[in-house]
């Protein structure tokens, strides 16, 4: 019995390292040879593995940026610019400074501007819901309420307000990895540069319906009437669709166009002081009236050029007509 044990055991023993050193040759014999940057770049990354960057992983990022001739195109919203030049070091390559990049939510349809039309009862989702029709509220652009981008942010950025009903940004928190704006079926969530000391100014809507529709749906809606496009001197905002778009590569952060909108749909967000409409508004009028005035004076100008001159050889044979 004992006999019989021992030779079980040895036996089992035996056939598991030949197993063993089996699998370790078709190993060495099939292994792929990866460079050791790779390792090295994935352990500079801050390792969230979100796929902000557009990759699956940091460690996708890192294969590719091994092989990359530049890193143009390979950036981590979460590590930043920090992390990129610890990237850029151990590859020997240059980069440039991206300006710092935050997510914002693009409705101001409260509870109080949106009020609801209908009662939804079924899966707390934004995506079932969108897919399910355009809303409980009278705006079809509008944010659903259900909380899908708070989900899909792992860093505890998003959160829900109860009383407006709309997702709120904690921006010490985001890190601009781009989920919350792939989780949102609306697209109302949108990634821009945070801006000067955190100043930023935006249209906080995306309503694409005609302006007395969209003003019935939503009392703080972008109503498409044009006038700040046409207070703004620096050609930032345009109109699309129905809807204002400020570019923040243009944007001067004057906020004309924030005291000139009927609706209060154009929002300036970390300013330090409040936006006093009244002084804006007289600096805009009293911009224009010069403007005005200027035109005037050019159009007279350039009607006095336009007038022909008396010719002097007509001047003196109308004088020796006289004196004859």
């Amino acid at each position: 019995m004992t006999t019989t044990i021992i030779w079980t055991i040895a036996i089992i023993s035996g056939l598991g390292l030949l197993l063993a050193l089996t699998l370790y040759l078709v190993a060495q014999r099939f292994k792929v040879e990866e460079d050791p940057r790779i390792e090295l770049v994935e352990k500079a990354m801050p390792g969230a593995n979100c796929g902000g960057c557009g990759f699956a992983g940091c460690h996708a990022f890192a294969d590719s940026a091994v092989k990359a001739p530049n890193l143009d195109n390979h950036y981590c919203p979460v590590g930043g610019n920090e992390t990129m030049k610890k990237v850029a070091e151990i590859l020997g390559y240059e980069i440039k400074e991206k300006a710092p990049m935050v997510a914002v939510v693009r409705c101001n349809g409260t509870c109080a501007n949106r009020p609801k039309v209908n009662d939804y009862d079924g899966s707390l989702s934004c995506k079932v819901k969108a897919s399910l029709y355009a809303g409980d509220t009278g705006c079809a652009f509008g944010c659903l309420g259900c909380g899908d981008c708070v989900a899909a942010c792992q860093f505890g950025a998003l959160s829900m307000d109860p009383e407006t009903g709309l997702p709120v940004v904690d921006e010490n928190k985001c890190t601009a990895c781009g989920a919350c704006t792939k989780a949102c079926p609306k697209a109302i969530i949108e990634l821009r540069k945070k801006g000067p000391r955190g100043m930023r100014e935006y249209v906080f809507c995306v309503n694409k319906d005609k302006g007395p529709a969209a003003k019935k749906a939503c009392a703080a809606a972008c109503i498409g009437c044009g006038i700040c496009v046409k207070t703004c001197t620096h050609g930032a905002i345009v109109l699309e669709n129905n809807v204002a778009y400020i570019d923040p590569e243009k944007c001067k952060l004057c906020r004309e166009c924030e005291a000139m909108c009927p609706t209060g749909a154009i929002h300036g967000v970390n300013f330090p002081k409040p936006l006093d409409k009244d002084a804006v508004k007289a600096r805009i009028q009293e911009r224009q009236k010069k403007a005005r005035e200027a035109a005037a004076a050019a159009a007279e100008a350039a009607k006095s050029a336009a007038s022909p001159a008396p010719v002097e050889g007509n001047n003196e044979v109308k004088k020796e007509e006289n004196n004859g």
